[in-house]
């Protein structure tokens, strides 16, 4: 069975999901409540060596990995891997560059998808467990109190704010380049080895129904309906949620504990 294969099948899926919007929405709620974004690897990889390739930035090496440890990514590799599936059930679908904090820099990979003539966006750290519409000089808003989004034009594009997972406040992030290719991507996830802020420390986040769960160095951070709530974790329960909560497998959280560190 193809790498392809059995993350459709680690996801729920006995087969691709059918090119329609019910098929993205299908596949994308599975994304986000399976596929955690995180800097695992990138931190393991980092902490040993400053001139190898990041590891995940190919989609069957992200695939590969998720299979056995349970990994996700931070934009660059993650989008990837969720366009190599998206793309396999046979959606149009397109990597584009976004500006996160609205930078005005290109520090942020996703996917819009092209259906009867709209665009959806199914971005792979935003994760809000539902696509969303892309239409120039209209407004959208999804008023969820754990992933709100509200998307707005803007005079050099368009600006989605969504919900931030350690306050119940919003970040915006404009839209940029469309499309850009694998090479792009590749690139721009290398130039992130020099600047990033998820090069420190520990991040991973993953949904839940009805919570987000995100873990920040040592902390714990949950958000529902009713706020955020956050609690310091010391290391043998940290190692256990990562596990249990997170789904990791206990060899990749021992190698990022020794390599890398929490933080």
């Amino acid at each position: 069975m193809s790498l392809v294969a059995r993350a459709f099948a680690k996801l729920g899926f006995a087969s691709p999901p059918k090119p329609d919007l019910d098929g993205l929405r299908a596949l994308y709620l599975a994304w986000c409540r399976n596929v955690p974004f995180d800097n695992v690897r990138k931190r393991i990889a980092m902490a040993r060596s400053a001139s190898d390739p990041l590891p995940g930035g190919l989609a069957d090496d992200f695939l590969a990995a998720y299979l056995e440890h349970g990994t996700g990514g931070t934009c660059w590799p993650s989008s990837n891997g969720l366009f190599s599936l998206v793309t396999a059930c046979g959606f149009d679908a397109r990597r584009i560059s976004a500006s996160m904090f609205d930078r005005n820099d290109n520090n942020h990979g996703s996917i819009l998808v092209r259906l009867d003539g709209r665009d959806w966006l199914v971005d792979s750290s935003i994760e809000s467990d539902t696509p969303f519409p892309i239409e120039p000089g209209k407004t959208h808003e999804i008023a969820d109190p754990v992933h709100p989004i509200r998307v707005e034009p803007h005079e050099k594009g368009t600006l989605v704010h969504w919900g931030q997972s350690q306050s119940t406040g919003t970040m915006p992030c404009r839209l940029m380049q469309d499309p850009v290719d694998q090479a792009f991507y590749l690139e721009r996830y290398e130039i992130s080895r020099g600047y990033s802020v998820f090069n420190t420390q520990l991040y991973a986040r993953r949904n839940f129904p009805a919570k987000l769960v995100t873990y920040a160095a040592r902390k714990r951070f949950e958000k529902t309906a009713a706020g955020v709530t956050s609690r310091e974790l010391e290391a043998p329960e940290l190692r256990e949620s990562l596990v249990r909560e997170m789904g990791y497998s206990r060899q990749i959280v021992t190698e990022l504990e020794k390599t890398a560190g929490f933080g």
